[in-house]
């Protein structure tokens, strides 16, 4: 079980670093929790699945890439550790407040009142699956993580053990956002919103670094 424990660690890393920044659909996210809690569960585990079919989709991938390219191995590292930075680089020019989301509105009195008609949650989870698909970034992010680590993930069980970890955090960390907009009501702090950005990509930026190193 020790020998899985560093996969899912790494894997559990990754996934905060792909959900935490809170962007777009961070913002819409906690719009539905003030509106309704049920659908926002299954919009949240929505935006989790795709992060984890991409990551799946990359440690499937990855490993075969890497084990293509053994003799540049230590260049296809730094080349996968330059997307991340810039990735992480781009996510933290943007961490301002004045460059932060927009502040989530008070919910609509009249769809409070049940007098419009909320999303169903199985229609929730199939609109957040596919707004978080189009996003380019969270497979570029995971095929240059997951190709850089090839040899580490080329084992099923630490594959699956890094899917894991992929697959819990993100799903903790949304669900999290859906229990902070049905209890919170009102607003999120530009402050806030600011400091989930440079957590997230901050945590991307550290990651970048740990697969680059040794240098070639």
């Amino acid at each position: 079980m020790s020998e899985l424990m560093t996969p899912a660690l790494a894997g559990a890393a990754a996934g905060l670093g792909v959900a935490m920044p809170m962007g777009a659909m961070s913002v819409l996210l906690l719009q539905e929790a003030m509106r309704h809690r049920r659908t926002a569960v299954a919009a949240a585990m929505g935006i989790a699945v795709v992060d984890l079919g991409y990551a799946a989709l990359a440690t499937a991938v990855g490993p075969w890439v890497a084990s293509h390219v053994s003799p540049v191995e230590a260049w296809v590292r730094l080349a996968s550790a330059v997307i991340l930075l810039a990735i992480a680089a781009h996510g933290l020019a943007g961490a301002r407040p004045e460059a932060a989301a927009p502040p989530v509105p008070a919910p609509d009195p009249a769809a409070a009142s049940g007098t419009t008609t909320d999303l169903r949650p199985a229609k929730a989870f199939a609109r957040y699956v596919a707004l978080t698909a189009i996003n380019p970034t969270t497979a570029l992010y995971f095929a240059a993580l997951t190709t850089a680590q090839g040899a580490s993930l080329g084992t099923g069980p630490a594959g699956a053990a890094f899917l894991v970890g992929v697959g819990a955090a993100s799903l903790l960390w949304q669900q999290s956002l859906v229990a902070l907009g049905s209890l919170a009501g009102a607003r999120i702090s530009a402050t806030a919103r600011v400091w989930t950005f440079r957590l997230g990509y901050g945590l991307v930026a550290a990651y970048a670094v740990k697969i680059a190193l040794p240098l070639p």
